[in-house]
């Protein structure tokens, strides 16, 4: 059976047994109150959660697959068509490792954008608080 062909068959396996269960996502159990939990983020959550990807990536890219490795499963040591399969999963490994370093990338650089765009609106919350709060205007008791 060659790669392609097992690949295939794993992948329908794969959707056959997604089929008959469903896909479950995690999710926090249903609240009889019928209120729904209080999420609170918080600015240093969301950069320090941006930091540890960029520090996943880089000790992601420490142990990088190495191309050389290949070398030696070539001919004359291994069989051809050992050796092309060999190849083959290299460059598989290769462009996963790859698109998984720009996976971290994209995500880390989105949570930045999201830990920005929080500390922005933060501020714009605490400054309309304030001006509420420091108003000035006169409110007579009679009339509140």
């Amino acid at each position: 059976m060659s790669f392609e062909q097992e690949w295939a068959q794993l992948k329908a396996d794969a959707l056959a047994r997604q089929a008959e269960g469903g896909m479950q996502l995690n999710q926090l159990p249903a609240d009889s109150g019928g209120g729904a939990p209080d999420l609170v983020a918080k600015a240093d959550s969301i950069n320090g959660n941006s930091n540890l990807l960029v520090e996943i990536a880089g000790l992601l890219h420490e142990g990088r697959p190495d191309a050389e490795l290949t070398t030696l499963a070539r001919n004359p040591r291994t069989h051809e068509d050992v050796a092309r399969q060999v190849e083959r999963f290299a460059e598989f490994a290769g462009d996963q490792f790859l698109d998984t370093m720009a996976l971290f990338a994209a995500l880390s650089t989105r949570l930045r954008t999201v830990g920005g765009d929080f500390a922005e609106i933060e501020d714009e919350t605490a400054r309309r608080f304030l001006e509420t709060v420091l108003d000035g205007r006169y409110v007579s008791p009679g009339t509140r």
